[in-house]
């Protein structure tokens, strides 16, 4: 697939978005602008409330503020198409489950377990983007996790959606599977018109593959290209003083 030109004219907006579960706020005031044809990395210390706002905008919990698809070339609200990949999902090692009837599974379009011809040249393009065609009649529950996180991806991406979301989708995976997965980030961004927000504890593929830094520690400590966001002070007193050149060096390994 050739590259495209991000079009620039829509972007996501979080506007004084906050959460509370009773009396505790976990997150206050935040305010992003998420463009697409970009990978907006978010990262920060355990419990600084990184998954939270990942299901704030999945809607899976209350919030306050808002959340709006700007759509700037005729100035209309849209509604957001987003595709999600999770940390991690739980598969029955049994399951006679296949690739092919997950992904129908995930569609809607036919029945679980019917098997159309057409569908099933249709979900192997999408699984072929991602280079798991030859999967699609394997069980699920055979796959290794790298396998299976390329089959979620295809399936988050297969729809066309404006936002797509990773949170913490390499958990578990080794190098040569992180840095395919990064490599897959930037070639979505290059032929995708969508914007990607990534939760991610892997500083030195943030630094080397981000376009821009969230640090989060209940709101928002800093923002920014990732060099700007790791030489900041809020970074080093979440990750310490010499966390920034040590990452800047493993990067560009």
């Amino acid at each position: 697939m050739k590259k495209i030109i991000p079009c620039g004219f829509h972007c996501i907006k979080f506007n004084n978005l906050g959460v509370s579960f009773g009396d505790q706020k976990v997150l206050e005031n935040i305010n992003l602008h998420v463009h697409c044809g970009q990978m907006t990395a978010i990262i920060g210390r355990n419990g600084a409330g990184k998954s939270t706002l990942i299901r704030a905008i999945l809607g899976e919990v209350p919030y306050t503020g808002e959340i709006q698809f700007k759509n700037k070339m005729n100035g209309n609200m849209a509604k957001l198409k987003m595709g999600y990949v999770p940390q991690s999902i739980n598969i029955d090692r049994t399951t006679p489950l296949s690739v092919y009837d997950l992904f129908q599974s995930f569609t809607g379009k036919l029945p679980i377990l019917f098997r159309n011809k057409k569908e099933h040249a249709h979900i192997s393009e999408a699984l072929a983007e991602f280079d798991v065609e030859s999967l699609i009649d394997q069980p699920v529950g055979t796959l290794s996790g790298g396998q299976l996180q390329r089959v979620l991806l295809a399936m988050a991406v297969h729809d066309t959606p404006n936002l797509l979301i990773l949170d913490e989708p390499v958990s578990g995976i080794d190098k040569n599977g992180m840095d395919a997965f990064y490599e897959k980030m930037k070639y979505l961004k290059e032929t995708h018109d969508l914007a990607i927000i990534l939760v991610s504890h892997d500083l030195d593929y943030v630094y080397k593959y981000a376009d821009n830094v969230i640090l989060i520690d209940k709101t928002v400590t800093a923002a920014g290209k990732p060099k700007i966001v790791f030489e900041s002070d809020a970074f080093k007193s979440v990750f310490g003083k010499g966390a920034a050149g040590e990452v800047e060096v493993n990067a560009n390994v």
